[in-house]
């Protein structure tokens, strides 16, 4: 009995006692905007933009200047960074594919760091359109009816201001002020509540936290106080846009530019108006972010907290005569990326110094991956994602890789350096881009005899096995 009291005591002392390696482990709060381009103060996309918390969270860590979405796409987009398979990878290329026929099997990124002893909630828009119950120990609204979106005040008399004309045209293509207030609005402002609740509480276990915020997604209504510092008469168009921008694309980006959409809205002159609409949703999306960062910076983990901020793919508003996303031009494949990591993190010690800039090419699809090493969790095998740690430690290091935008079937990709940005459509029409000369991508020097060497080093940039699309079930 002596010898068994003995060895239950030890067990208990050592059961108290931390263990190498067993360190209070970092949480993560994961910020996702959706279909938010470069239209932020900090990326310089629109003169206009008024973006204070996006700001001030890329000046308080590292801001990535030339990140990309792994697809030009909502599902595959977000199907990739959860699961850390690029589309080329799973055969999810599109929006109408569902990601659970596609991955059925696939462990995800919150399931995964619940599995290693974090608990895992969200709350919002992270996946597309649905929750995925199975990957998450909570969320609002109630995984259970796995839809991510909660009440949102939208107008009772729709299409507000672009009427409708045919079955092709998205109905939530449209854009108002609402004489409401944040609260009365809903969406997003109660998912913020939600987060911010979370983030007071005191946690038992370290917590992967995601946070949906919705805007500037369609339908671009939010109350007016945010189109207020946008009059109308004041509004520039995209920096990016030029009159017979698509002369020199060939006839496959050519169709895939002319959707109908931005000839449509010309057609009603409410070219401004949308532009005008965007800015609000933006600034709106962005003081949605100010009250997480608030609730963060008076919380409990204040300290001990990485945050990640991203958006899964850019938006068109004009430029390439283009309106919407699914293109491989530069204001739909690149997107904002942010990362702050607390100092004491086991992957990064010395955590990230505030200011911090990296012009590196990288892919969402490596935040998988990184968030591991980050945390000190295993990394996950099967997967190709590829930890972003290095240019956390030194955004100059060498960065012999690529970053990949599948569009929207195999044969469809864009390939992006730091300096060069290569488009493959079907069969074989290119376009290639110097966008340190040409960071709007105006000139094609695809069809340029001396760029023909370049052309061929982008070409071996592309995977070697690229997955067939995965067929969706009837």
């Amino acid at each position: 009995m002596r010898t068994l009291l003995t060895i239950l005591c030890v067990l208990s002392v050592l059961g108290s006692v931390p263990l190498s390696g067993a360190e209070p482990r970092p949480n993560v709060l994961f910020i996702a905007l959706d279909d938010l381009n470069d239209w932020i103060g900090c990326l310089g996309g629109h003169p206009q933009a008024k973006t204070p918390n996006l700001d001030r969270l890329a000046a308080s860590g590292m801001l990535f200047r030339n990140a990309y979405t792994a697809a030009a796409s909502c599902n595959p987009s977000r199907s990739a960074i959860f699961s850390g398979l690029p589309p080329h990878r799973s055969g999810l290329y599109n929006n109408v594919q569902k990601m659970r026929e596609v991955l059925p099997e696939a462990e995800l990124l919150p399931r995964y760091f619940s599995r290693h002893g974090y608990w895992s909630a969200g709350s919002g828009k992270m996946l597309h359109y649905i929750i995925d119950p199975q990957s998450w120990d909570d969320y609002f609204p109630d995984k259970a009816k796995d839809d991510p979106f909660p009440r949102t005040f939208y107008p009772k008399e729709r299409p507000v201001s672009l009427p409708r004309v045919g079955d092709w045209q998205y109905i939530e293509t449209d854009w108002a002020e609402l004489d409401v207030t944040d609260e009365q609005f809903g969406g997003d402002w109660t998912v913020t509540k939600w987060i911010g609740e979370q983030l007071q509480r005191e946690h038992k276990n370290p917590f992967f936290l995601a946070c949906g915020i919705y805007r500037p997604h369609e339908p671009w209504f939010v109350p007016k106080k945010y189109f207020e510092p946008f009059p109308l008469e004041s509004i520039q168009l995209p920096p990016g846009y030029k009159e017979g921008d698509l002369v020199d694309v060939p006839p496959a980006g050519q169709r895939l530019a002319r959707n109908r959409y931005f000839e449509h809205i010309q057609k009603n002159e409410q070219w401004k108006n949308a532009i005008q609409a965007y800015l609000a949703s933006i600034h709106f999306a962005d003081a949605m972010l100010g009250r997480v960062l608030d609730a963060l910076e008076s919380s409990p983990g204040r300290d001990n907290t990485i945050v990640v901020l991203w958006s899964d793919h850019g938006w068109h508003l004009g430029e390439k005569e283009h309106w919407q996303k699914f293109t491989g031009w530069r204001v739909c494949a690149r997107v904002p990326l942010m990362i702050r990591v607390p100092k004491g993190a086991p992957g990064l010690p010395e955590g990230t110094a505030p200011g911090g800039i990296c012009d590196r090419p990288v892919s969402l699809v490596d935040l998988f991956s990184t968030l591991t090493e980050l945390c000190g969790l295993p990394a996950k095998p099967g997967i190709a994602s590829r930890s972003l740690a290095p240019l956390l430690r030194n955004p100059r290091i060498e960065w012999p890789h690529a970053a990949i935008t599948h569009l929207d079937k195999p044969e469809n990709y864009a390939l992006s350096t730091q300096r060069w940005r290569y488009i493959h459509y079907a069969g074989s029409e290119e376009e290639l881009y110097d966008i340190e000369t040409d960071p709007h991508e105006w000139n094609n020097l695809a069809t340029k005899p001396d760029h023909t060497a370049r052309l061929a080093e982008m070409r071996l940039l592309a995977p070697k096995h690229i997955a067939p699309t995965y067929p969706s079930k009837p």
